[in-house]
């Protein structure tokens, strides 16, 4: 059985998420405590959401990021590690974070950051983002291509994110429909994420992530902008690497399909996500089933109940 843990991006968040877990373990409430110290005030908006404060991206970032750390400490204290981590552009930090390259303060500290630079990226815009099911690359890049935006997220067989200026995504996605797309969704979003908008967020992500320490990883890592390992080898120092890779996957595609196909290539049959949400372990079954790959186990951790079974 090899093992690969897998960590949620933005839009998995709820309202409360872990408060169950932080009464039952010290570990995972010493790590809210924690964010709450780099991030003050940032438990009362995991716990309460008030105003839907939990959707504004600056705050969105640090809380997703904090229950994934915390979730992963209470693993570790089981004796539960990955051979293999893989997140969803904010999850990709979580991963980091998951194989040991940070520590969970310089992680929080990362996503505090880089929530504040989309946010001032994104400010100002009037953006959109739509997931459209049931059409091929081809047909997606030539539709945003006539109407001026991006693929932005290839999550799996099938589905494909398309994001920028809210009218160039709202006439892509009529263009799909037109074309025979099963369905376009549009989505909530505070930003034009994975685009060439978020140029800002990225140069200063190029000035600040070097100041933050990072460790050699434990375990493989896949990274989104590349869809691999993006040549950082475990127990090696790659900070420059990783670097890179988190500058290039901010303004860039996430290749979640082509990271989840390589995983499953390489044999990994037990796949558990770190949510909230199910959202990633959706896409993994799908991929698997394309495939043609059976017998594989996909787990998500939410709450107590999930851990303890």
């Amino acid at each position: 059985m090899k093992t690969a843990f897998l960590y949620a991006g933005q839009g998995a968040q709820q309202a409360g998420m872990g408060q169950d877990l932080y009464e039952k373990y010290p570990v995972f409430k010493a790590v809210y405590d924690m964010a709450d110290t780099i991030k003050p005030g940032l438990k009362d908006i995991i716990f309460e959401n008030k105003d839907d404060a939990l959707l504004d991206t600056e705050n969105t970032q640090p809380a997703l990021a904090a229950f994934a750390v915390g979730v992963t400490k209470i693993l570790e204290e089981k004796n539960i590690f990955p051979e293999a981590v893989l997140g969803l552009s904010l999850g990709e930090y979580s991963a980091l974070a998951g194989a040991g390259v940070f520590s969970p303060e310089n992680v929080l500290k990362a996503v505090t950051f880089r929530g504040k630079k989309m946010k001032e990226a994104g400010a100002g815009g009037d953006w959109g983002m739509s997931a459209v099911l049931g059409m091929s690359e081809d047909d997606i890049r030539k539709a945003c291509q006539e109407a001026g935006c991006y693929p932005t997220n290839f999550n799996c067989p099938g589905q494909i994110v398309i994001s920028g200026e809210k009218e160039s995504v709202d006439k892509a996605g009529e263009l799909l429909k037109e074309a025979g797309a099963k369905r376009v969704i549009p989505l909530a979003v505070s930003g034009p994420f994975h685009t060439p908008y978020m140029k800002s967020a990225g140069d200063a992500l190029a000035e600040f992530l070097p100041t933050v320490g990072m460790s050699p990883a434990k375990c493989q890592i896949i990274f989104n902008a590349t869809g691999d390992d993006g040549d950082v080898k475990p127990f090696e120092n790659e900070k420059e690497k990783i670097v890179d890779l988190l500058v290039r996957q901010v303004q860039n595609p996430v290749l979640m399909e082509k990271s989840l196909d390589l995983l499953l290539d390489e044999g990994f049959d037990d796949f558990i996500e770190i949510g909230p949400g199910k959202t990633l372990s959706g896409f993994v079954k799908k991929c698997a089933k394309a495939r043609g790959i059976k017998g594989i186990g996909v787990r998500t951790l939410n709450t107590v109940e999930d851990i303890e079974s």
